[in-house]
């Protein structure tokens, strides 16, 4: 739970909670800040790992991501 903190801590969290992972676990984060919906795409292109599914509701943006193998 992501929700309140502003760039860059949303995506430097997320970062570091997917290197606690074992490839290809799966990891929801759920975001207030705006800039997390160019941010986090971006972190999961550039370090390899698979967005599944991004989505937006109630001013909360929602992630889910597959950890790279």
């Amino acid at each position: 739970d992501l929700r309140g903190l502003k760039c860059p801590l949303p995506t430097l969290l997320v970062k570091k909670a997917l290197t606690t992972l074992a490839p290809g676990d799966l990891i929801v984060a759920e975001c207030t800040d705006p800039m997390a919906a160019i941010d986090i795409p971006h972190m999961c292109r550039e370090d390899g790992h698979r967005l599944l599914a991004s989505e937006s509701g109630a001013g909360v943006l929602r992630f889910l991501i597959e950890r790279a193998v």
